[in-house]
């Protein structure tokens, strides 16, 4: 069960990106995206997410 982001809530900030131990996170058009096949469902993501955008799908 991998991560999704709320492309609504996402402000492109790239903390996300910066915490994910193993780079499933990319930026496109300006929000984040997570891809789920490489997502291990750590969670660092949503810890440091200001917007509250990212949760476990």
């Amino acid at each position: 069960m991998a991560h999704v982001i709320d492309k609504e809530k996402c402000i492109g900030c790239e903390a996300c990106i910066d915490v994910c131990p193993v780079e499933a996170i990319a930026k496109e058009d300006d929000k984040c995206v997570i891809d789920p096949e490489a997502c291990v469902d750590c969670g660092a993501c949503e810890s440091v997410c200001p917007t509250e955008a990212i949760s476990a799908e």
